[in-house]
């Protein structure tokens, strides 16, 4: 039978990534056992630091008539990252990743992952979860226990369902990492052959102590596969042999089960729906599998027995390898291509999702929904990655980058263009922006009889007279005509709109104008749209539209943030680094922090953002021959004012490959520059013996010693002077006393004078 076991699938740039650069978590679940947030330097880096979002659905202002609100959920299992391991925590420096973006028509997201040889529980990564909490989605990590054929061990299901008394340690675990990273919960999927009953018995137990202790929210999804002997055996269907793991209302096993793919013409979902039912859970808990990694919207599915026409939804869908618009795509464009074909349909329409297509795109079954509850709503269009990354307008970084946590919620609709002619097109447009990397940009032939609606976000902003609608936007030339205004709907009569005409360009580049909304006081905003239209033609009609905002009176600056600190500063040549920094909050609503640095002439450039207070910085370069380089981080609020700078400092006079942070928000003074540079065991992971490689400046007495997670001495490795130039020691996975060590995470720290240095390894078994 089919499986989730298949090899991932992912298309991405090759990388090389700098020494320091912190990684997503994964493990297996011995070594889950000795993580520990304090003891993990990545951790702080790791933090999604997004909090999951509020949003609703509304039939009067729905797109789609079609669509059927309340009744089945999208759950999306998605590769997010090119491999289980070596995925950098906050983004990188490439262009062209898996940003998801159709997020109005899902209500889950499974980061899938997880390997026999890399680790078997994946931590979403934590720009993933900022994104997909912004948006309203939940977000779910991985527990993968694959088939033998895969590399499954039959005593990793023993390892994660061990009991220690009257509890679960790994469930326990599992509950802290979903805490401390601040994402959803876990999938299940326990696809290993050779268990029995009593394995099965306690797989349901371990599942139900964790539904007992986990936090409200929190989600356990179970994927059919072991039945309730411990085969396993896949039941296409919530059925008797089954449905332990799942489990009735009044002690469920876990939240939701997704089925595997072939239940299709075999009445199996009628069955689960009514199973469900005797079971007193809401069968919208029950999500049917389709496979979609292969083929994508090529695929055959039995929509008439999932979404039947004229009566409920049977049970919710859930995807299998919903990331194929990406990892099927020749590249970004047709990535995005698919992405709207898979998600609205045919017609690149949501509105309209007619078609002799037998896929006829997500949003004909299920209503868009909207995070834009409340006052204020800024976006910027961004998507989370770009070639460059504009502030307010001006371009201060030229390079490619992506970061999912810096994304904005995209329109609601992609896209609704409503012309009685042939309607100007929207897009998301790559090659300019007014925040981040991207904008909205609208093309076409514009005259009398193609003037163009364009529907955006379907929004819940209640007005109580104070609040103002700004625009950003820019048509290329001083003078020229926008055709352009701002449409606003009400729910009192979502059907009639207000327009705010916009002027004409006062520059070449980003224009703002802005409109008080106090004619509209107690009125609640349902739609956000734009209009175009021009009695004369504009052959080669060109908007761009960076920025949307409704706040309430002037922007708000929030206080800048403290205790700026890099906290690693490593050289890879005399002229460029990477560094690790870490600030405090500050005391005000933020939406992200940017981390600049000045350079000579007091300009600046952009190295990154997040909302997180732990960022790594991937390339720094030396500007001349200057020996220190401030860098600042900027608090950006909730309606996008940008704080005063808190500062610190890189030293660039030490020697490569060492650190030569300062620490302390003040400036910083001077770390004593490293004369060691440690670099990463090989194999890393390894099972038997490992080499630690290390290099000294100049002779000096050293000290090498591995410890446990919990910083307990493991061994000491070398202890006397060294000469100058490379060194490397073996550990072999004992302690002092010639014992095995238990497999899990290990520190190896490398000190000399006042200098130490460490890293982390993964010893397998």
């Amino acid at each position: 039978m089919p499986s989730l076991a298949r090899p991932a699938r992912a298309r991405a740039a090759t990388q090389t990534f700098p020494a320091n650069q912190p990684y997503s978590s994964y493990w297996h679940p011995s070594t889950l056992l000795s993580w520990s947030p304090v003891s993990d330097p990545d951790a702080e880096f790791n933090r999604g630091a997004v909090p999951l979002a509020d949003r609703f659905s509304d039939p009067a202002t729905q797109a789609n008539a079609h669509a059927r609100a309340g009744e089945g959920r999208v759950t999306a299992i998605a590769i997010m990252n090119p491999s289980t391991s070596n995925n950098p925590s906050q983004g990188s420096g490439a262009f062209d990743v898996n940003t998801q973006d159709y997020w109005p028509y899902v209500d889950l997201l499974v980061m899938w992952g997880g390997s026999a040889g890399e680790g078997l529980i994946l931590s979403p990564s934590a720009d993933v979860i900022a994104a997909a909490h912004r948006n309203g989605v939940p977000v779910l990590g991985t527990i993968f226990l694959p088939p033998t054929a895969f590399g499954g061990q039959l005593q990793w299901v023993w390892d994660l369902i061990q009991r220690t008394g009257s509890t679960y340690p790994v469930a326990d675990k599992l509950i802290e990492v979903a805490n401390e990273y601040g994402f959803d919960g876990w999938f299940l999927n326990q696809e290993t052959a050779g268990g029995d009953s009593v394995l099965a018995n306690q797989t349901r137990d371990f599942m139900k102590y964790f539904e007992t202790n986990k936090p409200a929210g929190m989600h356990l999804m179970w994927y059919d596969a072991m039945i309730f002997t411990g085969q396993v055996s896949w039941q296409n269907e919530l059925n008797n042999w089954n449905k332990m793991f799942f489990g009735p209302a009044s002690s469920r096993a876990s939240d939701e089960m997704f089925l595997n793919f072939g239940w299709g013409g075999t009445g199996k979902l009628a069955a689960s729906r009514t199973k469900a039912q005797t079971l007193g859970r809401d069968p919208y808990d029950v999500y049917a599998g389709i496979d979609v990694q292969a083929n994508g919207y090529s695929t055959n599915a039995d929509w008439a027995s999932l979404f039947p026409e004229a009566q409920p939804h049977t049970v919710s869908l859930g995807f299998y390898g919903s990331e194929w618009p990406y990892s099927s795509a020749a590249g970004h464009a047709d990535y995005q291509q698919r992405a709207s074909r898979f998600w609205v349909g045919a017609n690149r329409d949501p509105s309209n999702t007619s078609t002799a297509d037998a896929w006829k795109g997500i949003a004909h079954y299920v209503p868009e929904r909207s995070p834009i509850n409340d006052v204020p709503f800024v976006t910027s269009f961004g998507s989370g990655q770009g070639h460059v990354y504009a502030v307010d307008g001006a371009v201060l970084a030229a390079s490619d980058w992506n970061n999912r946590a810096l994304a904005d919620v995209l329109p609601t609709w992609r896209w609704i263009a409503q012309s009685s002619g042939t309607p100007l097109v929207p897009d998301l447009d790559w090659g300019d922006a007014y925040l981040g990397g991207t904008c909205l940009r609208v093309t076409g032939a514009l005259d009398a009889a193609n003037a163009t609606h364009v529907k955006l976000y379907r929004t819940r902003l209640a007005l109580a007279g104070g609040e103002n609608v700004s625009i950003a936007y820019k048509i290329g030339a001083a003078g020229a005509a926008s055709h352009m205004s701002v449409g606003l709907a009400f729910e009192d009569d979502p059907a009639t709109f207000a327009y705010l005409p916009v002027d004409s360009a006062a520059s070449a580049g980003w224009n703002t104008q802005s409109w008080s909304l106090a004619a509209y006081a107690g009125r609640t905003i349902a739609i956000f749209s734009l209009q175009f239209e021009s009695a004369d033609p504009v052959a080669s009609y060109d908007m761009k539209v960076g920025r949307i905002a409704v706040i309430d009176g002037a922007v708000d600056i929030p206080a800048p943030p403290s205790n700026a600190a890099v906290t690693s500063f490593v050289k890879s040549d005399s002229a460029t680094g990477s560094l690790r920094m870490r600030w405090s909050l500050s005391p005000d609503a933020t939406a992200r922090y940017h981390v600049y640095r000045v350079n000579p002439d007091a300009s600046r450039t952009f190295l990154g953002g997040t909302p997180n207070t732990a960022y790594f910085v991937s390339r720094i370069a030396r500007v001349g021959a200057e020996t220190a380089t401030t860098i600042e981080v900027r608090a950006v609020g909730i309606e996008f004012g940008e704080s005063a700078p808190e500062t610190t400092q890189i030293l660039w006079d030490f020697p490569s490959g060492v650190d030569g942070g300062s620490r302390g928000g003040d400036g910083g003074a001077r770390v004593a520059p490293a004369a060691i540079d440690l670099g990463q065991n090989e194999p890393n992971p390894f099972g038997d013996t490992t080499r630690i490689p290390f290099r000294l400046s100049a002779a000096a007495p050293v000290s090498l010693v591995v410890y446990d997670a919990a910083g307990r001495t493991v061994g000491q490795l070398l202890r006397g002077a060294r000469s100058a130039g490379p060194h490397a020691a073996e550990w072999d996975g004992r302690d002092e006393s010639g014992r095995a060590v238990a497999p899990g995470v290990y520190f190896y720290r490398l000190h000399s004078g006042a200098i130490t240095s460490v890293r982390k390894m993964l010893l397998v078994r």
